[in-house]
């Protein structure tokens, strides 16, 4: 599993750990933390392994050979190392990149190796800011390959392009799961993705950010549902030979999902207009943010029989309970 301390690794190492399985976890710490709660809890898993590494160097090829030799193997490959907060990837560019590709290239030639699949993790990102919605696997986006958030949007789409020689050329078990707008218990309150966001300032007694109009929209998926959907795809018997998206189909504002926000964070109690405008503070919209984002998943419902469980205002509730209990934050009034 790299990127095992992240965000979405912890969630998917924790499942195999606890369903019996042996998980060897590499990650960096570029945009993850040895202190956090859910990195330490792995640590706590007698099946569990840890290698601290980049994976766009041969050490961490070394470092799983040398485990593999110890525990008969490997069975699966989940890549899941790079930043994937704005904020991040930006300070961050060339490293970014280089774990798109570079890392990706190192972790393909294992699965190649040890003659295993490897499930992807790419990006609902590589359809740009899209002129259709719903968006489909074979609709090929609209991306800016000369711009800030470039080094994450064309690297994710470069990965996808090596996942497919690799799988086409070389005869390995590449899958690939385009992943939308996730949320949920390890999230970093520091990532800047506007769930956490609105989240921790709301918490915080702060205004909560809003870039340009607050009219542009994203589907948010829980990640209990995205775990679900990933492990679908890695256990499939056969390569689906095409990406798969996974999320959740129901479309929310910025200003939708603002206002809910702080209607949960008020304690469940039906919010006044001129009480939530309040808590609003817009700035210009970032360069090349996309103003919609919605997947189509016919195909994950077709291939992996996946279809997302948890709504919104659930999801919402266990993560502001998430924050509220592991950072300590809590509302009160100003």
């Amino acid at each position: 599993m790299t990127g095992a301390a992240g965000f979405l690794g912890s969630h998917l190492a924790k499942h195999h750990l606890e369903a019996g399985d042996r998980v060897l976890g590499l990650d960096d710490f570029s945009s993850s933390s040895m202190a956090s709660a859910h990195y330490k809890d792995l640590l706590s898993y007698e099946l569990f392994s840890f290698v601290q590494a980049n994976i766009t160097l041969a050490v961490s090829q070394d470092a799983a050979k040398h485990w593999a030799s110890k525990f008969g193997g490997i069975d699966l490959i989940y890549n899941f190392a790079c930043p994937a907060s704005p904020p991040r990837y930006q300070e961050q560019p060339l490293h970014t990149m280089m774990t798109c590709v570079k890392g990706t290239y190192n972790m393909l030639e294992l699965a190649g190796e040890f003659d295993c699949a490897l499930v992807h993790a790419s990006t609902s990102e590589v359809y740009g800011d899209p002129d259709r919605s719903p968006q489909r696997e074979d609709y090929r986006g609209c991306v800016n390959s000369y711009g800030p958030r470039s080094c994450y949007d064309e690297g994710k789409r470069a990965a996808e392009a090596l996942c497919f020689d690799f799988l086409n050329s070389e005869g390995v078990d590449a899958r690939l799961v385009r992943i939308f707008n996730t949320y949920g218990p390890n999230m970093d309150p520091r990532d800047g993705r506007v769930v956490s966001n609105f989240i921790c300032q709301a918490l915080k007694g702060e205004r909560l950010t809003i870039y340009g109009d607050g009219k542009q929209s994203r589907s948010f998926c829980y990640v209990d549902d995205l775990i679900r959907g990933i492990v679908a795809l890695g256990a499939l018997d056969e390569n689906p030979r095409g990406p798969i998206n996974l999320g959740n189909p129901n479309e929310f504002t910025m200003n939708e999902l603002a206002k809910e926000v702080v209607h949960q964070i008020y304690g469940g109690r039906e919010v006044p207009h001129r009480e939530v405008v309040r808590w609003f503070e817009h700035k210009p919209l970032p360069v090349d943010d996309p103003t919609q984002r919605c997947p189509d998943i016919t195909r994950a419902k077709e291939l992996l029989g996946w279809e997302p469980k948890v709504m919104l205002g659930e999801g919402l509730e266990k993560t502001i309970a998430y924050f509220r209990t592991e950072h300590k934050l809590s509302w009160s009034s100003k």
